[in-house]
């Protein structure tokens, strides 16, 4: 399967293309430089593969939650792409994606996700990791931080993952969980065999049907110096 997937749903933007099983990916911290970047990194993946587009099978998209411009423009980028190659897409979570790299790098099974939504709250997820991929344990949702931990967790092993916690003493204080300080944004790279699992299970899909994940249904980000 040879596939691209692009993300720039948070301060990251990352490309990576899988191409006869071989991996080339880019990932840089670029607050607000999402779309003069994005276009040359996906260039740069496919030159140093040495594929085009059109010889590749699918596109993949870090679909959100995350800013709501950077996720706007990895959607009109890959939109783009697919409408101009005819080839179909999936989505993937760029929560599901920092806990797929929690397990593939620090050996973790059960891992926190959480992204800071800003306005004291936080994009949140559980995930566990089975069969070489996470899976979704309940629900997405955007709550604040005190909340977000399920009063059911009794688990001491739980990883955390993103930039939820250095933004929440809530969050960061909580002890049942190993926070992973070098895994605060989603990076495409991981996403790849998420974007292959959903590619088996049939969910890929025309490039006109493409559904971004906001949680939030108002634009309403308290902006920050450097940050969207």
């Amino acid at each position: 399967m040879n596939l691209l997937v692009i993300d720039a749903a948070t301060e990251a933007c990352s490309v990576a293309v899988q191409v006869n099983g071989n991996i080339y990916n880019r990932f840089e911290i670029c607050p607000q430089q999402h779309s003069q970047r994005i276009l040359p990194m996906i260039d740069e993946v496919l030159q140093e593969a040495g594929v085009t587009l059109q010889s590749l099978d699918y596109l993949g998209f870090g679909r959100g939650p995350g800013s709501f411009t950077g996720v706007r423009i990895a959607t009109g980028i890959l939109q783009g792409l697919a409408l101009g190659t005819g080839l179909k897409v999936v989505g993937i979570s760029t929560l599901a994606a920092m806990a797929q790299q929690a397990c593939v790098v620090a050996g973790g099974k059960d891992v926190f996700a959480a992204i800071d939504a800003r306005m004291s709250e936080v994009y949140f997820a559980e995930y566990t990791f089975d069969d070489g991929v996470v899976s979704l344990v309940a629900d997405e949702k955007v709550v604040p931080p005190e909340l977000a931990i399920p009063t059911t967790a009794t688990k001491d092993q739980y990883f955390g993952v993103g930039t939820g916690w250095s933004a929440y003493d809530t969050l960061i204080k909580n002890n049942k969980v190993n926070v992973l300080v070098d895994v605060l944004y989603p990076n495409a790279l991981y996403m790849l065999p998420l974007a292959a699992k959903q590619i088996e299970a049939g969910l890929a899909v025309d490039a006109e049907d493409i559904q971004p994940v906001y949680l939030r249904d108002k634009v309403t980000w308290k902006k920050l110096p450097g940050r969207e």
